[in-house]
């Protein structure tokens, strides 16, 4: 399977299974494989950098939680807590997918819910990142 190089400056040991003709990748927040998807292949970047570079427990990371905006349920990607405070939304796309205005505001929707201080908008080729200061959104490039 081609997998693109994604936009992170550590690589990371991930470990992959193949059944028939579907590829897997092993999960270490849920401790299971999952399909191997595009968004998948983002979402594991961050997850290992989190557990890896950032050294967060795999406890206080997040993924695939429901929650309900205007009667509908949608499922956040990767929520990263302190003390099962949320800190950081971290809403992945597919590395194909451009990230505009609407993306962005899909992840704000999500996180009027949440109430993170931090959202993470990802492609894994591009990163945008705001922190929520008085009432709107500060985009910031990260060190």
């Amino acid at each position: 399977m081609e997998l693109p190089k994604l936009n992170f400056q550590e690589t990371f040991d991930f470990k992959f299974k193949k059944d028939k003709d579907k590829f897997f990748i092993y999960d270490l927040v849920r401790k299971t494989y999952l399909l191997l998807t595009p968004e998948e292949w983002v979402r594991q970047h961050w997850i290992h950098y989190y557990l890896t570079v950032k050294a967060y427990s795999p406890s206080a990371l997040i993924t695939e939680k429901k929650i309900l905006l205007n009667g509908l349920t949608k499922r956040i990607d990767l929520l990263i807590t302190e003390k099962t405070e949320p800190i950081i939304l971290i809403e992945c796309k597919a590395p194909q997918v451009k990230l505009t205005e609407k993306t962005f505001e899909q992840t704000a929707r999500y996180n009027s819910i949440i109430g993170a201080k931090e959202i993470i908008l990802t492609n894994g080729l591009q990163h945008i990142n705001a922190y929520y200061e008085n009432e709107q959104y500060q985009f910031y490039k990260p060190e």
